[in-house]
């Protein structure tokens, strides 16, 4: 099944810009028959107040730096003005580019629910080091462990076919249904912003949406 997903990524690589685009476009309502897929489940990890009117779902890779840019430099402000005051919530959606992605992303599903940003953000603000090293698994582990997952947790957690066959289930499902085709990729209330939006791309948009509400 391994064997099966991996070839599932190469294909699904050739149709995608990676690692995202340098700039976000302007953003467009779904359709309604798309509108199924951004619906939150129990799979979903919420960054904020579940009840928040705005709800942002980023689809984004673990190893593509537009994403890690936004984590590191836009998100800590959107959290602060929006996320924290209960306006705005956050629902990250794993779209890998690559097996180093996949890997990182179900050590981030493996741990707490509540520990599910603070793996994520780990891994994108120290993602220069781990994935350039010569073994990324073992630097990943050495992250894990700060997070105070053990290596034997580790070791069992890249062996959980259930939370794979989840992760690029997820991704073909956005491929296929919301035209998810780079990283990052973001719908705001259900309108697309594709590419790596700025604090006052987001800032707009957000109070816009707020002043409807």
């Amino acid at each position: 099944m391994q064997e099966i997903w991996f070839a599932l990524l190469g294909i699904l690589s050739l149709f995608l810009v990676s690692p995202g685009s340098p700039e976000a476009a302007a953003p467009h309502p779904m359709l309604a028959d798309a509108q199924s897929a951004l619906q939150i489940t129990k799979d979903d990890r919420i960054l904020g107040n579940p009840e928040a009117p705005i709800t942002i779902v980023e689809y984004a890779s673990l190893t593509c730096p537009h994403c890690a840019h936004f984590a590191n430099d836009v998100l800590p402000e959107i959290k602060k003005e929006w996320i924290d005051t209960g306006k705005a919530k956050l629902v990250l959606r794993d779209f890998p580019l690559d097996e180093p992605a996949l890997r990182a992303a179900m050590i981030a599903r493996c741990a707490p629910p509540d520990r599910y940003y603070a793996f994520a953000d780990t891994f994108f603000a120290a993602q220069e080091k781990w994935v350039r090293s010569t073994d990324y698994r073992e630097a990943l582990a050495r992250l894990a462990k700060l997070g105070g997952m053990g290596k034997e947790e580790f070791d069992t957690c890249l062996k959980n076919t259930e939370i794979e066959n989840k992760i690029v289930e997820g991704r073909l499902k956005a491929t296929q249904e919301l035209d998810v085709n780079s990283t990052p990729t973001f719908f705001v209330n259900g309108s697309k912003l594709a590419g790596a939006p700025t604090m006052e791309e987001f800032e707009k948009l957000l109070s816009s949406l707020a002043a409807k509400s």
